[in-house]
């Protein structure tokens, strides 16, 4: 199953396949908004938690921290340097992302 995932991302990135990618620009401070309570599932790492609720990335950080998310292929879809506090990022495409937080990397599924 490995081999296949592979040379499908292979044969795409290949023949120069980037689909629409879509985000906000910007990334919002969500330190009170109701749509990142009651999270299914958070990665939790040095304080640092980073997951995918209603079709946003969101990220809570202890201190300031530089953000980048990439696709799965690894196009950069934003890079931003956030505050301390909860932050979320509109993803207008559904799929599977990389987000990387300082020295911590993370698989989000939209």
């Amino acid at each position: 199953m490995r081999n296949l995932i592979t040379s499908v991302v292979l044969l795409l990135a290949t023949f120069g396949y980037v689909g629409e990618i879509s985000a906000q620009t910007h990334w919002r401070e969500a330190s009170n908004d109701a749509a990142v309570q009651n999270t299914e599932a958070r990665i939790a790492t040095e304080g640092i938690e980073i997951y995918s609720k209603d079709g946003h990335i969101v990220v809570h950080l202890p201190h300031k921290a530089q953000v980048k998310v990439f696709t799965i292929l690894g196009q950069l879809v934003s890079q931003a340097e956030l505050n301390a506090g909860t932050s979320m990022l509109k993803m207008n495409s559904r799929g599977i992302y990389i987000v990387k937080v300082g020295n911590i990397t993370q698989k989000v599924a939209m």
